[in-house]
C-alpha cells in the first residue's frame, strides 16, 4: 500500500540562502534542522521540535523517508529533501519525492507557496501567516551582534512565544501544501516530467566547477579599474557621487540634456545620439562601465562556491512558467554575456585576469570592465582531468515551428543544406540561392534573411524585427515592412497555423469543444471552481491557461485573456495572448521537451550534464579523444524523437577547458 506524508522544514544557517544556494547553505558546519512539520495520508500535521536537547528524528520517521511505499510530498522539494539528507548523512532517494510547487507551476500558477495559495484562491487561514517572515528571519538567520545585545542568533528559550507562533506557522504550511495538491490533483504532473525534476535535481546536486583564480583576479581588477573611473568621473562632472543616478541626471540637465532617467538602454540611445559632447560622452561611457554585470557575477560565484569549488543549484526546472522551459538561479546561466574575444586572445585575456594585470587589459584588449563581463562564461570550468564538451540544437525554434505547421520547404532546407538564412532570402527575393554567397551583391540579403527567419516566426511585424536588431545590421527602417510582407508571404503555412492556433483556442473557450491544430490539442479542463483552457502538445505535456475568458484587445477584436504571471509586475493578474504568441508557447515548449528527451539519452550514455542554457548542453567528460565524444553527441542529439517524426534535428559544438561562446 502506498502512503502519502507531508513534510515542511524549519531550517538554520549562517549562510544566505538567497544569494549562496541551497547546497552551500545546508553544507554550513552550523547548518541544522529546528522543526519538521509532517502529516501522514493527510491526517493532523504534527510538528517535532528538534531543538530540545538530544531531539531527533523518530526511528519510525526516519524508516518512512527511506520506504518507497512512503511517497514524500513537500513544496520545492529539493530543499526538503537536501537538508534531509545532510541531516541524515546519507541521500535520500530522490525518486520517491513530490515536488508540489512542480505542481503548481505545470498548472500555470506562481512558484511561491503564498502566491500561489492566492491565486488558487486559498482563505487566509490557509495561507502562510503574516507573520512567517519576521519568525524566519528571528529563528533562522544569524544577527548583528550590539553592545546592548551581544548575542548572535536567536534561540527558542529565549522567546518562547515567538517560538510557538514559529510552530504553527510550520504546521500551517504542511496544511496549505496539502490544499495547493489537492485543488490541482485532477491535473497531475506526467510521469515523465516528474523524472526529468528527479534528473534535474541530480545535474543541480552534481553542479559545476569555477576558476575561482580568475574570479578572485577578476574582483580585484574590477575594484580597481571602478577606483580610477569613479575619480575620473569626479574630475569631469564636479560631482561627489558620479554614480549616483539623481546626481549624473542633474548633471546632464545642466549641460543641456533633457534625461528623465538612466537605465542602460537609456544610457545606450544616449550614446548613439549626434553631436553630444565630449565630456558627456565619457561621462555616459563611464556611467556604463560601472553600471556592467559583471561584478555582480563574480561576487555571486565567489559568494555561491562551494568548499570543493564547485557552485550547485544553477537550474530552476520549469522556471518559465507558461512553456516549462528551465530557468537560471544565483549565477542566470541562461542570461550570460557574450564572449567576443576568442582563441589564444582569450587565453591571454585570463592571464592578465589573474595576474590583475589592468594595464595590458586596457592598452590592448579594451575597456577593462568590458573584457570581465566578457570572461565571465569562462569562469565556469571542467573537473580536473575533464573537458567540456558543449552541444546544441542548431536553429531548433525555426525548425519545430515549420514542423509544426508543415512548412514543407524550410524542412526541405534543414533536411540538406541547412544554410536556412540564404534560402528564406532566396524565397523572398527569388533570388537564386546559390548567388547568396560571399562576394556577390545578392549576399546582402542573407541579413534580411536571418533577421526575418530570427523574428517574425510569431507573428512579429516592423517592431519585432528592430528588436531582434534589424536597424543595428545596417538595414533601413524603410525597408522592414517590405521584408515583413515578403517572410509572411513566403511562409503561408506558418502564418496560417497561427490564425488556426488561435481561432482553435477561442472556439474552445466559447463553446467547450475539444479542437486540434496539426496535432496540437485544445480543450477546456475543470469546473465553474477552477477552469484551463489547456494545449496538448505531441510530447503529451499539457500547457496550462487559468480562468480563460474572452475580452476586447486595443484594436477591438475579440482575444483571449487568462490569468497568469505578468513578468513585469511579478503579479497575478489577466494576460491577453493572441495566436502567434500560443504559438511561440508551444514551439517553445516543443523545444523544450526535444531537450529534456536528449538530456536523459546523453546520462544514460555516460555523458554528464553540468548545466544547460537554452538548447545547448554542457558536459563535464573525461576523455583522451574530446572531438570522439563531441562527434557522439551531436549524433546522440540529432536522432528522431518518437513522438515527433519527420522533427529535423541536428546539432554542432565545441570542446574546450572553459566555458564560451563558439
Amino acid at each position: 500500500m502506498i502512503h502519502n506524508i507531508s513534510i515542511d522544514l524549519e531550517t538554520y544557517s549562517s549562510v544566505p540562502i538567497a544569494k549562496a544556494g541551497l547546497y552551500k547553505y545546508a553544507q554550513s558546519p552550523d547548518f541544522e534542522i529546528l522543526l519538521f512539520a509532517y502529516s501522514l495520508d493527510d491526517g493532523p500535521v504534527s510538528v517535532i521540535d528538534l531543538t530540545q536537547t538530544q531531539s531527533k528524528l523518530p526511528s519510525t520517521i526516519v524508516s518512512m523517508l527511506w520506504d518507497p511505499a512512503y511517497i514524500k510530498h513537500a513544496y520545492n522539494a529539493a530543499f526538503e529533501w537536501y537538508c534531509l539528507s545532510r541531516y541524515l548523512g546519507a541521500t535520500l532517494p530522490l525518486d520517491q519525492w513530490r515536488d508540489t510547487m512542480l505542481h503548481a507551476l505545470y498548472c500555470g500558477y506562481p512558484g511561491s507557496l503564498e502566491a500561489a495559495g492566492k491565486a488558487l484562491g486559498l482563505p487566509d487561514d490557509r495561507r502562510k501567516l503574516t507573520t512567517g517572515k519576521a519568525l524566519i528571519k528571528t529563528f533562522c538567520t544569524p544577527r548583528i551582534p550590539t553592545d546592548r545585545d551581544p548575542r548572535v542568533r536567536v534561540l527558542p528559550v529565549d522567546e518562547p512565544e515567538k517560538w510557538n507562533l514559529f510552530k504553527a506557522y510550520n504546521a500551517q504550511d504542511v496544511v496549505t501544501e496539502m490544499e495547493i495538491e489537492r485543488k490541482l490533483s485532477a491535473w497531475p504532473v506526467p510521469g515523465d516530467v516528474q523524472q526529468q525534476w528527479v534528473q534535474d535535481q541530480h545535474i543541480n546536486a552534481r553542479g559545476v566547477a569555477l576558476d575561482m583564480g580568475l574570479v578572485r583576479g577578476a574582483l580585484d581588477c574590477n575594484s580597481e579599474i571602478a577606483d580610477r573611473l569613479i575619480e575620473e568621473a569626479q574630475t569631469l562632472t564636479g560631482l561627489d557621487n558620479p554614480n549616483s543616478t539623481a546626481q549624473l541626471i542633474a548633471w546632464l540637465h545642466n549641460q543641456g540634456y533633457d534625461v528623465s532617467s538612466l537605465r542602460k538602454d537609456d544610457v545606450t540611445d544616449l550614446l548613439a545620439m549626434d553631436g553630444l559632447d565630449d565630456d558627456t560622452r565619457r561621462a555616459l561611457e563611464i556611467r556604463q562601465d560601472l553600471s556592467r554585470t559583471s561584478t555582480k557575477k563574480y561576487n555571486a560565484m565567489e559568494t555561491a562556491v562551494g568548499d570543493d569549488g564547485r557552485i550547485r543549484g544553477t537550474l530552476q526546472f520549469y522556471g518559465a512558467n507558461r512553456t516549462g522551459r528551465w530557468a537560471g538561479r544565483l549565477l542566470q546561466v541562461q542570461n550570460l554575456p557574450r564572449t567576443y574575444l576568442h582563441g589564444a586572445e582569450l587565453d591571454q585575456a585570463r592571464n592578465w585576469v589573474m595576474e590583475r594585470n589592468t594595464c595590458a587589459i586596457d592598452m590592448l584588449l579594451g575597456p577593462v570592465p568590458d573584457v570581465l563581463s566578457q570572461l565571465i562564461r569562462t569562469a565556469l570550468i571542467p573537473s580536473p582531468g575533464h573537458v567540456f564538451v558543449d552541444a546544441d540544437f542548431s536553429a531548433i525554434e525555426a525548425r519545430v515551428i515549420a514542423w509544426l505547421a508543415g512548412e514543407e520547404w524550410v524542412l526541405k532546407v534543414f533536411r540538406t543544406h541547412g544554410k536556412i538564412y540564404e534560402a528564406c532570402a532566396s524565397q523572398m527575393f527569388g533570388v537564386p540561392i546559390d548567388r547568396i554567397k560571399k562576394g556577390n551583391p545578392e549576399y546582402a540579403l542573407r541579413q534580411k534573411g536571418k533577421v526575418a527567419t530570427l523574428a517574425l516566426g510569431y507573428q512579429g511585424s516592423t517592431g519585432a524585427l528592430i528588436n531582434m536588431g534589424a536597424l543595428r545590421m545596417g538595414i533601413p527602417e524603410e525597408d522592414l515592412p517590405d521584408i515583413v510582407q515578403r517572410w509572411r508571404a513566403s511562409n503561408k503555412r506558418i502564418v496560417d497555423f497561427w490564425y488556426a492556433v488561435e481561432a482553435a483556442a477561442l472556439d474552445t473557450i466559447k463553446t467547450c469543444r475539444c479542437n486540434a491544430v496539426r496535432g496540437i490539442v485544445f480543450q477546456m479542463e475543470g469546473d465553474l471552481d477552477r477552469r484551463f483552457l489547456t494545449i496538448t502538445l505531441h510530447s503529451g505535456r499539457k500547457l496550462f491557461y487559468a480562468e480563460p475568458s474572452l475580452t476586447l484587445n486595443r484594436f477591438g477584436r475579440e482575444s483571449i485573456q487568462y490569468m497568469g504571471v505578468n513578468q513585469t509586475s511579478r503579479k497575478w493578474e489577466p494576460m491577453e495572448t493572441y495566436g502567434g504568441k500560443l504559438v511561440e508557447n508551444i514551439v517553445q515548449a516543443t523545444a523544450r521537451d526535444c531537450l529534456a528527451v536528449n538530456i536523459t539519452r546523453l546520462e544514460n550514455a555516460g555523458y554528464p550534464v553540468v548545466f544547460h542554457v537554452h538548447d545547448e548542453v554542457i558536459l563535464d567528460v573525461e576523455t583522451a579523444d574530446p572531438d570522439a565524444v563531441l562527434g557522439d553527441v551531436c549524433k546522440i542529439m540529432s536522432q528522431p524523437i518518437d513522438w515527433a517524426p519527420g522533427l529535423p534535428l541536428s546539432a554542432d559544438g565545441w570542446t574546450g577547458h572553459y566555458y564560451t561562446k563558439d
